[in-house]
C-alpha cells in the first residue's frame, strides 16, 4: 500500500475517520476485486497528491463487515468522503484519475 493511505478497520474508524482534523476518502473494497485491484494505483497516485488536503484510507469490506454494513456499501469499489465525521459525498465503481480529481475538486 502506498505511503500515503492508510489502513482503515471497524476498531480504526471512529479516530481515524470520524474524528479526523482533515476530510478523509474511504476505499471501500476486497482482494478478490478485479476493478478493486486495478484501481489502487490511481488511488494511491492521487493520494499522495492531495496529501496536504486530504487522508485517504482503505477498507477491506471482507475484514471489516461491521463498518461496510453500517454505511450501506452494496458494490465495490466504494469511495465515501467524510468532512467533519459526516459523509459529504459517495461515488461507487473504479474511475479515471481526471474522474476520481474532479469528484474530490468538487467535494473538498
Amino acid at each position: 500500500m502506498a505511503e500515503h493511505i492508510v489502513h482503515i478497520s471497524d476498531e480504526s474508524f471512529e479516530e481515524e475517520v470520524l474524528q479526523s482534523e482533515r476530510p478523509v476518502l474511504i476505499d471501500y473494497w476486497a482482494e478478490w476485486c478485479g476493478p478493486c485491484v486495478h484501481f489502487a494505483p490511481v488511488l494511491d497516485e492521487v493520494a499522495s497528491e492531495y496529501s496536504d488536503r486530504l487522508k485517504v484510507g482503505k477498507l477491506s469490506v471482507d475484514d471489516n463487515q461491521e463498518t461496510a454494513m453500517k454505511y450501506g456499501v452494496r458494490s465495490i469499489p466504494m469511495l465515501t468522503l467524510f468532512k467533519n465525521g459526516e459523509i459529504v459525498a459517495s461515488k461507487v465503481g473504479a474511475m479515471s484519475k481526471a474522474k476520481l480529481t474532479a469528484f474530490l475538486d468538487e467535494n473538498l
